[in-house]
Formats: C-alpha cells, structure tokens, sequence
C-alpha cells in the first residue's frame, strides 16, 4: 500500500488527462444561452486531445485499407458516442466517469486483441466487429458526457451548446482521422509495416492496460487523495 500511494496523484493526473480544465472549463461553468461556435470548438479540442478515443480509432482503422470500410467502421463510432454524449448530459443519465474511462481502456484493449486475431486463435470465434464498435462508441460517448456533467451546465441553451459539442467532436475525429489516415497511409506503403504491425497492436493493447490500470486505481483510490 505504501508503494502505491505515491503514485496515487500522478495516475489521477493521467487518468483526467483530456477532461476539460482552466478557462474552457470557467467558460462552461459560466456559461448561459447558446454559445455555437465555442462549444463546436471545444468539442472539436476535447476529440483531438482525447489520447483514449484516438488510441481507439487507431485499432479500428489499422487494417481497414479502403475508404469505405474506414467510414462505415467511423460512422459506426460516431453514432454511438454521439446518442450517449447527449442522453446523458440531455437526458442526466449518470454514470462513473472512473468506470467508464476503464471501459474506453478496454475498448482499445478489445481492438488490440482483435487486430492481433486473438478471438479466431484462442477462442474460436469472431466477434461482430462493425456492432463492437458501435457499442464501443456508446461507452465512449458517455465518457465525453462525464467530463460535462463536472459542470452545472445552465439549462439556457443547453440543447444547441450540447449538439455543437458533438458536432465539434465530430469535426475533431474527422481532423484527427485525416492525420492517423495519412501516417498509416505512409507507413503501408514501407516494408516496415508487415514487420511490426503485431508488435505495433501489443504496445496499443499495453496502452489500454494502462488506461484501464489509471482508471481503477483512480475509483479506488480516488477519494484518499
């Protein structure tokens, strides 16, 4: 126990890394009315800095070759995380942001695992993954509407505020996409790739250990700090 206390504030700082602080935060509190264009924003900054949902993008895509799987599997992902975000901060479904972001650990752990065929090899089955996803994305939804509901979010305006936030996050997974896409893009295209793509998904699984591993130790020990 002594050993892991020290620790304690760090894997809080890690595990609440992305969640909305300093004058975004003041703004949100304060806020009354529509304000569209700065809530598109920080949704938009919310995706881009948000390492978990883009650690799960990365899994998702990182075998899918042709456009169109890429958008079928995206949009899947967006539909998912876009009617949790807004059923809990519209409709004031509460859930355990610890618990929730261990789940969105798990997702990119899920990915991993699935990239690596682990399911066929050791289990001798396929997990549907296009309906993984989106369920995924459900989870991850909620996780962008607990960072939200840390704030008494006014009722004035709070619909418009709430799908420019989506709208923003969508943008910043579409932007954040573009930069993955064109890595991966380059990547594929060098004899590299085929070499260290396995070991490319077990360091992406490794960081969804650790996103869990944040996450738990933060509901455990969360309140001591």
């Amino acid at each position: 126990m002594r050993n892991v206390l020290p620790l304690l504030p760090v894997t809080a700082a890690l595990a609440m890394a992305h969640t909305v602080t300093g004058r975004d935060a003041d703004f949100v509190r304060n806020s009354t009315g529509a304000h569209i264009a700065p809530f598109l924003y920080l949704g938009a900054k919310h995706m881009v800095t948000g390492y978990d949902h883009l650690l799960f993008l990365l899994g998702v895509i990182f075998f899918l070759y042709k456009l169109k799987d890429v958008a079928v599997y995206v949009t899947c992902f967006a539909v998912g995380h876009s009617v949790t975000l807004l059923a809990g901060v519209l409709g004031g479904i509460h859930v355990n942001p610890y618990i929730v972001d261990a789940l969105i650990g798990l997702s990119v752990v899920y990915k991993a695992f699935d990239n690596l065929d682990g399911f066929r090899t050791l289990f001798g089955f396929q997990i549907n993954a296009k309906a993984a996803v989106l369920g995924f994305g459900l989870i991850h939804g909620f996780g962008l509407a607990t960072k939200l509901q840390e704030f008494n979010l006014s009722r004035q305006g709070l619909v418009a505020n709430m799908v420019s936030f989506n709208v923003g996050v969508e943008i910043g997974q579409l932007l954040a996409l573009t930069v993955i896409l064109f890595v991966m893009t380059q990547w594929r295209r060098t004899s590299d790739f085929s070499k260290h793509a396995i070991f490319a998904n077990v360091l992406l699984m490794t960081a969804g250990f650790v996103l869990m591993g944040y996450q738990i130790a933060g509901y455990k020990f969360g309140s001591t700090l």
